[in-house]
């Protein structure tokens, strides 16, 4: 059962699915037992609580003419079914080469390369390496494409979150 109920509070409307003993309205957090709440109506129907819930907000704005020209729901939905336009579909429409947009996106520098995030392979460089130095850990991780930079902020991070340990120079993984 579906219930289209408002809040005495600060007039939202909101459905509400089943029956609990108490409700509370999601945008002012008033707690209310359930018998308590105005029920505008009470219907086995998601959709028609959906489209009582909509028709009342809109004739709250002033819209309700323009709301009652539009489909139900339903109509609305399965119209939508069909009519879904994929991204490929919708960048060749534009004009746009989807394979050049996707070629370009590999090369993304802040994306992830092709062995992961960059995060990733700093923490594998970690992992793979025997206590290594910053600078091993850098070597390691510029062969992966990533830039030294980017490994000395991760390592002073990792350190300050206690994921690793430097000692004499030297990292490890905790």
């Amino acid at each position: 059962m579906y219930a289209v109920v408002g809040c005495s509070e600060c007039s939202n409307l909101w459905i509400i699915e089943g029956r609990s003993e108490t409700t509370q309205c999601p945008r002012c957090g008033s707690r209310k037992k359930y018998e308590k709440r105005k029920k505008f109506v009470e219907t086995e129907d998601g959709d028609h609580a959906r489209e009582v819930r909509a028709s009342m907000l809109a004739n709250r704005q002033g819209h309700g003419e323009a709301f009652a020209e539009l489909d139900s729901y339903s109509d609305l939905e399965s119209q939508v079914d069909g009519g879904v336009v994929d991204d490929a579909e919708y960048l060749e429409a534009s004009g746009l080469d989807v394979d050049e947009l996707e070629a370009a996106g590999e090369r993304d520098p802040r994306g992830s390369t092709s062995s992961g995030s960059r995060k990733e392979i700093v923490e594998r460089a970690l992992e793979e390496l025997d206590r290594p130095t910053e600078a091993e850990v850098i070597t390691y991780a510029d062969d992966r494409g990533v830039p030294a930079d980017y490994v000395e902020r991760a390592l002073e991070k990792l350190h300050r979150r206690g994921e690793v340990s430097e000692s004499g120079g030297r990292y490890r993984r905790l």
